[in-house]
């Protein structure tokens, strides 16, 4: 093998094994009662780790949360919404009773647009705070 063949192979290995990771995007939210609409007066808080893979479509997320009025009732990411607007379910967060709670959905063409546009955010529900106790919006 000649060296400018190496070379370029080595050039394309690198550009390849750069280019992977580029698809993926990383999220890191805030949770908060402030967040809410309507906001509410709880001290909980909490995290959403988020990671979405263009490629694929799939989202995967870690949400850890604490000081919640009584047990998490649901979690989900809800959309399309900017902050300050309330929404429907887009994807479910099952198992959510216990933190931390982690999983992945693949979303559909119109649920990734929405996610990359900011217009997903995800809420922890209880039964004191059934339209919501924490929230945050997922932005870049």
């Amino acid at each position: 093998m000649s060296n400018k063949t190496l070379l370029a192979t080595l050039t394309l290995g690198a550009a390849l094994a750069l280019a992977g990771p580029a698809f993926a995007q990383k999220f890191k939210v805030a949770l908060d009662s402030k967040s809410e609409v309507p906001p509410n007066s709880s001290a909980a808080t909490g995290t959403a780790d988020i990671d979405y893979d263009a490629a694929s479509k799939k989202l995967s997320w870690k949400v850890t949360y604490s000081g919640l009025s009584g047990p998490a009732t649901a979690a989900h990411f809800h959309g399309p919404a900017e902050s300050g607007k309330n929404a429907g379910v887009a994807v479910a967060i099952p198992n959510a009773t216990s933190s931390p709670v982690e999983g992945s959905a693949t979303l559909t063409d119109a649920q990734a647009a929405d996610l990359l546009a900011g217009k997903y955010y995800v809420n922890i529900h209880t039964a004191a705070n059934p339209g919501g106790e924490i929230r945050g919006q997922v932005t870049k």
